[in-house]
């Protein structure tokens, strides 16, 4: 009967249109004439399709979004900062030869391990093995002489002066040996430490200098990452925090801890200096950059959605949900306060609750109270 109704109107409208059109009556008057038949019939479509919404299921699933859900639980949510570093090592040393000479061996090469202590390279020593081979033959001499004043002086046998004198040349001598030997010890380049070569920079026949870079040599066993953080985070950072440090080369990540935060404020930069321990690793090296987020505070469970689904409308934070209504399924617009973002999951203070079906695709464009199916 509505549907008759709603026909005979529609038809009415037409005949009146072509009527309208083929006299020769005023114009304006039938325009306006027109159009009040126009809204009244408006009125009268919108409420038979109100009607047909709450009768007719077919035509409402025909017109409700498809949209997919996701329902709302407490998680963990950690606040963070993040920045970029690069990896420092403890133990990277410019090794150089501690007295001046010509290079006559070189041990090692790129790539070589290397104990604390063993010999790099050396030095041209042949003037202090002739030296210590002339304290030698000296030193026979004077021991002698030095155990015959012993026994006279033993025997109250001389005086005092010989006894001394032969004493006196006798250890001066040894001392003049050791010295050698330490001349001796220190024509050879020697690594400080246990690690790789990493830099050869010397070559038999050049001449060797003290602080001239012989040698470049790491430990990978001690590394950590260095880095700047604003001094926003100057109160939130401590030592201990953990760290979350990744790298561009590699799909894992390397959970560590700060061990250093700096005291100083760098003046141009306004950020601060943190240092992460790392542990050792054949796959890093010295200056590769880092991506590092410092989690500074930690919540066992709170409420958080994807922080794509949380719409900026109006100067509002939006989110939309799915409920019930009968039998029908709609959107109803939540509008919540957010405080942090932590991967890609913002914090909800206030707006949702636990057990919420938060609308995770489909939701752009969405108005309040729009049906939905999912």
């Amino acid at each position: 009967m509505k549907i008759t109704h709603f026909q005979f109107a529609l038809a009415a409208l037409i005949a009146t249109f072509t009527a309208s059109c083929n006299a020769p009556a005023d114009k304006p008057a039938q325009l306006k004439k027109l159009k009040e038949q126009q809204v009244a019939l408006a009125k009268e479509i919108a409420g038979l399709e109100k009607e047909l919404a709450g009768t007719d299921t077919t035509e409402v699933v025909g017109k409700s979004k498809e949209v997919v859900i996701a329902a709302l639980a407490p998680r963990r949510f950690e606040r963070y900062v993040q920045t970029q570093g690069a990896v420092k090592s403890t133990d990277n040393i410019m090794v150089s030869a501690q007295s001046m000479g010509l290079v006559t061996n070189v041990y090692v090469r790129e790539g070589d391990a290397v104990a604390k202590g063993q010999t790099l390279a050396q030095i041209d020593n042949s003037l202090i093995v002739k030296g210590i081979d002339e304290v030698k033959s000296s030193m026979s001499l004077v021991n002698t002489i030095f155990e015959k004043q012993q026994k006279l002086w033993d025997q109250k046998v001389g005086t005092e002066i010989q006894y001394l004198q032969a004493k006196n040349n006798k250890e001066g001598m040894e001392k003049r040996l050791a010295s050698l030997y330490e001349q001796l010890d220190m024509a050879k380049i020697k690594s400080p430490i246990n690690g790789t070569i990493d830099m050869v920079n010397i070559k038999i026949g050049e001449n060797a200098a003290p602080g001239f870079p012989a040698f470049r040599v790491i430990n990978g066993n001690d590394l950590q990452i260095t880095a700047e953080v604003s001094e926003a985070y100057m109160n939130s950072i401590k030592k201990g925090n953990k760290a979350e440090v990744s790298f561009t080369e590699y799909d894992q990540k390397i959970t560590g801890q700060v061990t250093f935060v700096g005291r100083t404020i760098n003046p141009l930069s306004r950020s601060f200096t943190v240092e992460v321990k790392l542990p050792s690793s054949n796959d890093l090296r010295p200056n590769m950059t880092a991506l590092i987020r410092i989690i500074f505070k930690s919540e066992e469970a709170v409420l958080c959605v994807p922080v794509n689904v949380v719409q900026d409308i109006n100067g509002e934070k939006v989110v939309y949900i799915a409920e019930t209504n009968g039998k029908q399924m709609v959107a109803r617009k939540k509008v919540v306060t957010i405080n942090g973002v932590y991967d890609n999951m913002a914090r909800v203070v206030t707006g949702l609750n636990t057990g919420d079906k938060i609308i995770t695709v489909g939701y752009q464009g969405l108005n309040d109270g729009e049906l939905i199916k999912i």
